[in-house]
């Protein structure tokens, strides 16, 4: 694949909101992609390439990097009966605490700023590892359900088209 180029202007940053990760609700064979993060202010995906630096018998030093594991956390994540994203996730950890299925969990990130608008770059781990960290709040609040996701499974890349709130990927 060649490289990439922003699709915004130069000079400009980026707006957080044109990176998306999405929960697949559907089933393999028919996506249905509803996003991830609906009222969580602060989310970003951590790489850890699990660098490993060693000097050798000469003085040497020398580094090696894995493939990398990725992990996001969306905190609070606040319950709302319309975000199907997350009701889907309450009903696998909550009600039936099925953690088989939390862990093979289908997700696509979006990377709305990058390729061209309409065909924009997209990754799909279909082995996610979903875990509910927490079930509450403070009094007088709202419940939150935070959570963090490890993408996982086999990496499919290609690209994602966004129309009308449906979320097409279409794999390289």
């Amino acid at each position: 694949m060649a490289d990439l180029t922003f699709n915004t202007p130069a000079g400009q940053t980026i707006a957080r909101e044109l990176l998306i990760a999405y929960l697949n609700t559907g089933t393999a064979s028919a996506p249905t992609w509803k996003a991830i993060g609906r009222r969580v202010s602060d989310s970003s995906a951590e790489y850890d390439f699990g660098k490993e630096t060693a000097q050798d018998v000469l003085g040497n030093t020398f580094t090696t990097m894995k493939r990398p594991t990725i992990t996001q956390t969306f905190d609070p994540a606040p319950l709302d009966a319309g975000d199907n994203a997350l009701v889907k996730l309450w009903n696998l950890a909550i009600k039936d605490q099925d953690f088989n299925a939390l862990s093979s969990q289908d997700c696509l990130i979006v990377h709305t700023y990058a390729g061209t608008t309409g065909s924009v770059f997209a990754e799909r781990y279909d082995g996610c590892a979903i875990s509910i960290t927490s079930l509450g709040g403070e009094g007088g609040g709202t419940i939150g359900m935070p959570l963090e996701i490890t993408y996982g499974g086999t990496r499919t890349t290609g690209t994602a088209s966004v129309a009308d709130g449906v979320v097409t990927f279409t794999a390289d």
